[in-house]
């Protein structure tokens, strides 16, 4: 495919650079997690990240948020967590004589919510609406969500007993889904040898500005995307939706999201313009967790195991635009 006489866009590249570096910067030894992450946040899109506990997600959190001067939360998900606790209750003031509304911690700019499948499915679709909207009703009122506005949601893949799995309607609002992985021998030790006196993320100071974040998610827009990659996303939709094995595909939601995760990699990589690489490298993260298998009580892990071979599978064939 050719690439479009675009140039680079050059207001864009030190500003990604900052955000990557800063978070690299405490969250050693995973790059590729780091690009994924940065990529989600300028794609303006939620992150489900499935892995064992302790290897550095609210580190991840915490300096996504710190990177970005933005307001964190955590959300501890347990079986007795309601609705209201999240995203908050209205209230009668005695001394104003009305009722006045308290935000819960969902008014953040970035939230994790930790161990998100501990929870009732009620109090999972309270997100729902937040994720898909950046708003919140309750009682006849709506209240819209600071921007930017970004989930990162937790799952243990392992230990699920006691724990209710994300409706299909819920994973699909995730813009992708990654694993973190445990760090290799030498960053391990690195970790040993320096964290036992401080925190560094504590340490973090914020590299742009919300402003300068809501304009790098205006500019993935910008992006251009080949006909040529839009009919090869087709092709892999279809190919989800027709396969026997599945007892559903990827939806046009799903097809979107694959589109502008490629614009934002894109603009990551720092072109206006996007090319094979954009799409290929992403399908698994953005696609395999929207794939429905029926599989019913199947843990998490299998789950993921499967959906993405299972992807891997139908797009082998696949040709990419050249």
């Amino acid at each position: 495919m050719p690439q479009p006489p675009y140039p680079s866009n050059p207001m864009s590249d030190p500003l990604i650079a900052k955000l990557t570096a800063n978070i690299a910067a405490v969250f050693l030894g995973k790059p590729q997690v780091v690009q994924q992450v940065v990529m989600a946040v300028i794609a303006g899109g939620h992150i489900l990240i499935e892995d064992v506990p302790g290897v550095g997600k609210t580190t991840l959190t915490q300096a996504i948020a710190r990177s970005i001067g933005g307001k964190f939360q955590r959300i501890q998900f347990t079986s007795d967590l309601l609705p209201a606790d999240i995203l908050g209750v209205t209230i009668f003031d005695r001394n104003q004589a009305n009722f006045e509304f308290r935000p819960g911690p969902i008014f953040a700019n970035v939230v994790l919510a930790d161990e998100i499948n501990r929870t009732s499915p009620r109090t999972q679709s309270a997100l729902l609406e937040a994720m898909a909207e950046q708003r919140v009703s309750l009682d006849d009122q709506t209240y819209s969500l600071p921007k930017p506005f970004i989930v990162l949601a937790t799952q243990n893949p392992i230990e699920y007993h006691g724990t209710y799995p994300l409706p299909e309607s819920q994973l699909d609002r995730f813009l992708v889904r990654l694993s973190i992985g445990y760090p290799d021998s030498a960053i391990e030790k690195k970790l040993l040898m320096y964290r036992q006196q401080n925190e560094p993320v504590e340490q973090l100071a914020a590299v742009l500005s919300l402003e300068e974040l809501i304009t790098l998610q205006a500019q993935v827009d910008q992006i251009t995307l080949d006909e040529s990659l839009v009919d090869y996303i087709l092709q892999v939709v279809t190919a989800t939706r027709t396969a026997k094995i599945l007892r559903a595909g990827v939806s046009t939601r799903g097809a979107l999201a694959l589109v502008r995760a490629a614009k934002a990699r894109a603009l990551v990589q720092g072109r206006a313009y996007c090319v094979p690489d954009d799409v290929l490298e992403l399908l698994v993260p953005v696609l395999a967790h929207r794939l429905s298998l029926g599989n019913v009580g199947q843990d998490i892990q299998t789950h993921r195991q499967e959906s993405e071979a299972i992807l891997r599978d139908l797009t082998a064939d696949i040709p990419l635009p050249v």
